[in-house]
């Protein structure tokens, strides 16, 4: 039950993510995502079938306890945007900030409402779980996530351009990210966790999940 509800969280989550990189660059001024039909929260249109489907099924039937996986990207024209310095990481950082706002609502609730239901408890720590590691993987200066362009904010131009070469190795890059640096996402995502579900919660679902 808690992988098949994982996968529709990391479905939903990823969704949301996508939606805000949308919502954000119309607010800038960027009508591109919402032309596109992409400004909805239907999942149908942001839909990948590999990694929306084929990944976080493999992953979850893998027993290893790791559900991951992505949405289509939501198209934006920087050129369209009324803040052309800032503009781009606004955007981007966005879709993090998204997932954030889950697991806040989420961890929150866990933290102050007292929930007693062990089924709900581990259901929402799930969730929270999947959103943070959203948010922190893509916070990562990799090209093409979206760390990468929070950080090209910050460099001069000439470098820009430098680092903006790397996307074409994007896929590559984010691949051996996950195989080789991933776990360093992992206490990270423990640690904000534990900082918005307090100590209380945190214990119960450390003994659930046995970490």
């Amino acid at each position: 039950m808690l992988q098949i509800f994982g996968i529709i969280v990391l479905i939903f989550s990823a969704i949301i993510h996508e939606y805000m990189h949308g919502w954000m660059a119309e607010r800038l001024g960027d009508n591109t995502a919402k032309d596109a039909g992409r400004l909805t929260l239907n999942p149908i249109p942001h839909l990948d079938l590999f990694g929306s489907i084929i990944l976080p099924s493999l992953m979850a039937l893998s027993g290893t306890g790791i559900i991951f996986g992505w949405a289509k990207p939501v198209p934006f024209n920087p050129n369209n945007l009324n803040d052309k310095k800032w503009g781009p990481a606004k955007v981007a950082i966005a879709g993090p900030m998204g997932n954030l706002i889950i697991a806040l609502m989420l961890g929150l609730s866990l933290r102050f409402l007292e929930i007693a239901n062990p089924t709900m408890i581990a259901l929402f720590a799930m969730a929270i779980l999947i959103n943070l590691v959203l948010m922190i993987f893509n916070l990562m200066p990799i090209p093409p996530l979206d760390g990468s362009k929070v950080l090209m904010a910050f460099l001069p131009f000439k470098w820009q351009m430098q680092f903006m070469k790397l996307e074409r190795y994007g896929m590559i890059l984010v691949i051996l990210f996950i195989f080789i640096a991933f776990d360093i996402i992992i206490p990270i995502t423990f640690f904000l966790m534990k900082l918005i579900v307090g100590n209380q919660a945190m214990m119960q679902i450390s003994m659930m999940f046995g970490v």
